[in-house]
């Protein structure tokens, strides 16, 4: 007897139905939105900031802008180092032409004060100890934007032998736009190494030439459609050109995924006897879901980045939501209607046939049921080991990008390391203690005189300057002058101290805490490099626990809106979070302890940056639930099939096994083309996030999934009874349109056919 279901009528079986019915509509606003996303889009680089890696709320990013804004001074964001040809840097011709010099820079537009050595006196602290080489400290007009497109105009006009001397560009302008220049070259070499290799990868996963372009052509339109919506947020907040990167890496890894996922599972309702139009339906209506909600976790775990008040971290937030949301939008949408087209077709050009195993003999089945078999054994095992792999991340050292993230042949930072290794103090790097209240300063000469004495005395300081006078070890070392003067104006004071130690170290962030715990008898900001360290930590770990409680909210809500059961979200996030401990160990051992960084040529520092970590425990965080969602989807959708949830466990594994394994490495594949970057901390997003995924695919997936749901057993479905009742009215439950059952033995034929 053959009995018919009513049609439910779901939103996306109707999405489907649409899509089939009017596939070449569908196909031709998919292609206009491409061309103009193209367009529009192919600018964006030059709409981007390079900075915003500081919270404009912190003290120190107060006491910068009080400092420009207010007694119009800033810190040198430029260093030129002079070297003399023959002798000394005091030697007359090259006194000369380093004045000559130092007035060049300050008749050039974009230049707002220059300095030298040999305009402030020959101050010790400016000259190296071997006396041939000093400095010349410019600060350039304008912010970051500003600063990163004339850079390279001011280095240009002075780079290179002028008579006696010969000039090298650094300072913190020139670090960045090296970055910049240099993450903009890896991007298109990491690009013309990902796309041949993965092309070649589909082929092999599809066997055929057609079917595997569907991905890349789905990746394509994710790419260049967030590159579209970077663009238009550019126009209306700061975004970084840092998130290009990601926007790539992602939009490349989401769109294979979900494209094989999709394309698989329309392969498989074919082969069922479906006819294609139908094929494209039942694709949606089941794979489809899965992409659909994998999308919306992925999304969410990077939208917990804009708890975090850096331009930096909110702009991967603004790139991963809208590189997810393209990509779903991508496979769900276009990639049907391209189905709908080919019928039959998307098996053209097949180059050999991939061969199924029956049901319950692939590999993965058997590595299931073995696992199965000893869940208390496999997993302690591998929690045990992950335990272990992740212990170095508990001494992380965290401290913000420098020179040393350049290649060791980058002019700017080669000019850092010669100011790190063979100058008295850091200059470029000094300190900024701002007093804005202090409104009659002529009658505070003492009180500011014996701050600056008392700031001399820290450990760590190696000269104090004031309206009073230069400062070392309590002593007063020069006396006022022309160059005093711009310490002090009708709105306040300020003090320059500049230290003996690393900025962005340990010494240096308790040489801040040492000046702020001091309290002078006026008001004050401390803001300088160290100062930004300081502020950056405390935002970044004092918003943590808030993005971490919204991603495992959202995310136990959204599981639990698609299983039913309070176990399965629960086991999810355990899991997810132990998969990335391996990840996060191995990122500690090699690029803050330098493990292997000859072979992965970077510079080890004993620190890793500050916002790293948490970018990539996002990012990790949603991919892993990216294969988590694919592999309960199917397991669930056996276990309502028949309630066995042992074999459930086991077919879910089997029938995701080999899609799920193709999607991890050819999105590793990816992601390691982009740890072929100079830049160290992009190399160690690439190879980190890398690593995640294949730990997750290969480690989780195959032992602790299977092992966890085998000794859970029915409970993980199991829910109290008002959010059962609230799940069955509101929950997302696999839908059928007039699907036709026969009751002899439960199959299910084909569904008539879609005009």
């Amino acid at each position: 007897m053959r009995t018919t279901s009513p049609a439910t009528g779901s939103p996306l079986t109707r999405l489907a139905r649409f899509t089939v019915r009017r596939r070449r509509l569908v196909l031709a606003l998919s292609g206009v939105a491409f061309v103009v996303a193209g367009v529009f889009g192919a600018g964006v680089a030059g709409s981007l900031t390079s900075g915003g890696f500081n919270n404009p709320a912190a003290e120190a990013s107060r006491a910068t802008d009080t400092l420009d804004h207010v007694f119009h001074q800033r810190q040198p964001n430029l260093v030129l180092l002079v070297t003399a040809h023959n002798g000394s840097v005091d030697a007359a011709p090259v006194a000369g032409a380093g004045r000559a010099l130092t007035a060049q820079l300050a008749s050039n537009p974009a230049v707002e004060q220059s300095a030298s050595y040999w305009t402030l006196g020959s101050p010790p602290p400016l000259r190296t100890r071997d006396g041939r080489q000093a400095l010349v400290l410019v600060s350039l007009r304008g912010d970051d934007d500003t600063v990163r497109k004339s850079v390279n105009q001011v280095a240009d006009s002075v780079r290179g032998t002028h008579g006696p001397i010969t000039v090298a560009v650094g300072g913190r302008a020139a670090v960045y736009r090296e970055v910049s220049d240099q993450i903009e070259h890896d991007l298109g070499r990491a690009e013309a190494i990902a796309l041949p290799i993965t092309l070649v990868l589909l082929i092999i996963v599809f066997g055929s030439v057609v079917a595997a372009g569907l991905p890349l052509a789905v990746g394509a339109l994710a790419v260049v459609g967030t590159f579209f919506v970077l663009r238009v947020l550019s126009a209306i907040t700061g975004v970084s050109i840092y998130a290009l990167n990601l926007t790539t890496a992602l939009g490349l890894g989401l769109a294979i995924d979900y494209s094989l996922f999709i394309v698989s599972r329309y392969r498989e309702e074919l082969e069922h006897g479906r006819e294609p139009p139908d094929a494209v339906v039942r694709t949606v209506e089941t794979a489809g879901k899965t992409v659909a909600f994998s999308a919306l976790t992925v999304a969410v775990s990077l939208s917990a980045l804009l708890v975090f008040p850096l331009t930096f971290l909110r702009s991967f937030a603004y790139a991963g939501v809208a590189v997810a949301v393209v990509a779903a939008t991508g496979a769900v949408v276009t990639l049907p209607a391209l189905l709908a087209v080919l019928g039959r077709n998307v098996d053209r050009w097949v180059l050999w046939r991939v061969r199924r195993k029956p049901e319950g003999e692939g590999a993965w089945h058997r590595v299931a049921t073995t696992v199965m078999r000893r869940p208390v054994l496999v997993g302690t095992a591998v929690v045990v080991l992950l335990l272990v792999l992740g212990a170095p991340f508990l001494h992380i050292r965290f401290a913000l990008p420098d020179d040393r993230v350049l290649p060791r042949s980058a002019e700017a930072r080669q000019v850092q390391t010669v100011l790190r290794d063979d100058f008295t103090s850091r200059e470029s790097s000094a300190l900024t203690i701002v007093a804005p209240d202090l409104r009659d300063p002529a009658a505070q000469g003492p009180a500011i005189e014996q701050y600056a004495i008392t700031l001399s005395r820290l450990d760590g300081v190696g000269r104090v300057d004031a309206r009073t006078g230069s400062y070392a070890r309590g002593v007063r070392i020069a006396g006022t002058g022309p160059a005093t003067a711009r310490f002090v104006t009708t709105r306040g004071a300020w003090l320059s101290v500049v230290p003996t130690v690393e900025p962005e170290s340990p010494a240096g962030e308790r040489l801040v805490h040492a000046i702020r715990n001091d309290h002078p008898p006026f008001h004050v900001l401390v803001g300088g490099t160290s100062a930004d360290l300081v502020d950056s930590k405390a935002s970044l770990f004092g918003r943590m626990p808030i993005a971490a409680g919204i991603i495992a909210a959202a995310t136990f809500v959204l599981l639990f809106m698609m299983f039913g059961g309070l176990l399965v979200p629960v086991k999810a996030l355990v899991i997810n979070v132990l998969s990335l401990t391996a990840t996060f160990g191995a990122m500690v051992w090699v690029f803050q302890d330098g493990h292997l960084s000859g072979l992965l040529d970077f510079t080890p520092t004993g620190t890793l940056d500050t916002t790293v970590p948490i970018l990539m425990f996002c990012v990790a965080f949603g991919l892993s639930m990216d294969y988590e969602v694919f592999l309960l989807s199917r397991i669930k959708e056996e276990h309502d099939r028949t309630g066995d949830n042992t074999r459930s466990v086991a077919l879910g594994l089997e029938r995701t096994g080999r899609i799920v394994t193709a999607a991890a490495i050819l999105i590793a594949v990816v992601l390691l083309a982009f740890a072929s970057s100079r830049i160290t901390f992009i190399k160690l997003f690439g190879l980190g996030l890398a690593l995640a995924v294949l730990m997750d695919a290969f480690v989780i997936r195959a032992t602790l999934v299977p092992a966890f749901m085998k000794l859970a057993g029915e409970t993980n479905w199991w829910a109290p009874g008002p959010l059962r009742r609230f799940y069955q009215r509101f929950g997302i439950h696999e839908t059928e349109d007039t699907i036709v059952l026969d009751e002899a033995d439960g199959t299910e034929p084909r569904e008539p056919t879609l005009v």
